[in-house]
């Protein structure tokens, strides 16, 4: 079973943008056409100095049936123990990537999450932010913000 759900807040929403600025300044230094270790690393590096606590490569097992399985899964970032961040390095964002960062956000019970491509010219093409959950307010977000599992309530 996942974790409890989080509330999503104005200092959640101030988060994104940190980590979003974080990796925008990562994508003007290196450029596209790097390895994904090299961006996660620079990015880490990068949140830390802005004082984030963020968490690399964080095993996620899955419960089936109330058993925990661990099969391998990593999530790339958590950045301030609420974020998930999926770090990618392809020629454009697929559904698939989506529902890898919906299905973590799922099993360790967040209900945001950043997936970042820094295969692209421009970092704000490559950006979406993701939001799950029924029981949150948007205070405010960016348009490429994607929803699921309801309806937001208020804008």
């Amino acid at each position: 079973m996942a974790a409890a759900p989080q509330q999503i807040t104005p200092q959640i929403n101030q988060i994104t943008r940190q980590i979003i600025g974080a990796a925008m300044r990562v994508h003007t230094a290196l450029g596209p056409g790097l390895l994904e270790s090299a961006y996660r690393a620079c990015l880490i590096h990068e949140l830390r100095k802005r004082g984030f606590k963020v968490a690399s490569e964080v095993g996620l097992p899955v419960i089936y049936l109330g058993e925990k399985i661990d099969l391998g899964y990593r999530i790339d970032l958590i950045v301030a123990d609420c974020v998930i961040v999926e770090i990618k390095c392809v020629e454009a964002i697929n559904a698939v990537h989506k529902a890898q960062l919906l299905s973590y956000m799922r099993l360790s019970g967040r209900q945001i999450g950043l997936l970042i491509n820094f295969h692209v010219e421009h970092l704000k093409d490559g950006i979406k932010r993701m939001v799950d959950g029924y029981d949150w307010q948007k205070n405010s977000t960016t348009e490429s913000t994607e929803f699921h599992g309801g309806t937001p309530r208020s804008f």
